[in-house]
């Protein structure tokens, strides 16, 4: 098969460089594919051995240089903070490697513990994982090295160089989120391929199933291999209109959710505004009348303040807890499943 050229399209594809052999850049490239997806989570040594995924900075290197070899149009590398053994001076140090390969974008992920659902973080002791506040400054580290940089902070886990689409679409107020993070397109329609793959097609959400063996069944009797579904309701499409904002301007323009969903925004969100309140108290948010607004520290605890209008998510802790809950799961963060 072969993917359309046209410009505009964005083919992208997540790479293990550990096993990624000589040629296969050049190849994936021929298909069609104009983006790449590295995993890193951390190269310091005793980070990468306490979650049992050693990876050289060496082997690294060599598949973005062969991502620019095979004129790629951009390479994403994949951090995590709060990893175990995990310091502020060993991630500066891991992020000045980050920044001297120059990759296009940098996303950095809080790492979620959740060993009942994923079998390789059960070798993980719970002792040697960073702590809220320690997390919060590893993130914070992160925000600085970068923007140092020259990266442009997106939004939430994003970092992206000026001359990158997502940081243009940031400035033209066109940035869109999905399940899979930041992009240039919005309302497009998303097709999981695969296990546990999740699509979007309108206003339902899919997943296929998780376990290889009844994902080929399916396969092999020509069905579906669809294990579970959801489809939007109304009010899920206002919410998510509320944090899609929030999400990708920092801020809700209240007046306008008002005119587009025929609501009043303070009434509707009553509750919403009301498990706000601390965090606005906390320094996170301002509040008015018209304008829901993320402070420049509210801004690294996006996730944090969009839960306030999830009606299906717990409140948010306040400040001083925020950083764990800043890395509660949800579809867009990777799992460390080494």
């Amino acid at each position: 098969f072969r993917l359309s050229g046209v410009a505009e399209r964005d083919f992208s594809i997540e790479l293990d460089p550990r096993h990624v052999q000589d040629g296969d850049v050049a190849m994936l490239a021929q298909l069609g594919f104009n983006r790449v997806s590295l995993g890193v989570q951390d190269f310091d040594m005793r980070v990468q051995q306490a979650i049992n995924r050693v990876q050289s900075v060496a082997e690294t290197l060599a598949v973005i240089e062969a991502c620019r070899r095979a004129g790629l149009r951009s390479v994403n590398l994949d951090l995590i903070y709060g990893l175990p053994l995990q310091t502020p001076a060993g991630f500066a140090h891991t992020l000045d490697t980050v920044v001297g390969a120059r990759p296009e974008r940098v996303a950095v992920y809080g790492y979620a513990h959740m060993p009942a659902l994923f079998k390789a973080q059960r070798q993980i002791a719970s002792a040697d994982l960073p702590g809220a506040e320690e997390r919060l400054t590893l993130l914070q580290v992160a925000v600085e090295r970068l923007g140092a940089a020259g990266y442009r902070h997106i939004g939430m886990d994003h970092f992206a160089l000026p001359e990158d689409d997502l940081a243009r679409a940031q400035e033209d107020s066109r940035l869109h989120r999905n399940f899979m993070g930041y992009t240039t397109h919005a309302g497009c329609d998303l097709i999981g391929l695969g296990p546990s793959a999740i699509s979007h097609i309108g206003s339902s959400f899919s997943q296929n199933q998780r376990e290889i063996s009844r994902w080929q069944a399916a396969i092999a009797q020509n069905r579906l291999p669809v294990a579970r579904g959801l489809e939007l309701g109304t009010d899920d499409l206002l919410r998510a209109d509320a944090i899609q904002q929030l999400m990708c301007r920092g801020e809700i323009d209240i007046e306008g959710i008002e005119r587009r969903h025929g609501i009043d925004f303070e009434i509707y969100f009553a509750a919403a505004l009301e498990r706000l309140r601390p965090l606005v108290e906390d320094g996170l948010a301002t509040a008015s009348r018209t304008l829901i607004r993320a402070t420049p520290r509210g801004r690294l605890l996006l996730r944090v303040i969009a839960m306030c209008f999830d009606r299906y998510l717990p409140a948010p802790a306040p400040a001083a807890a925020a950083a764990d809950r800043a890395s509660a799961p949800d579809a867009t963060q990777p799992a460390l499943r080494c």
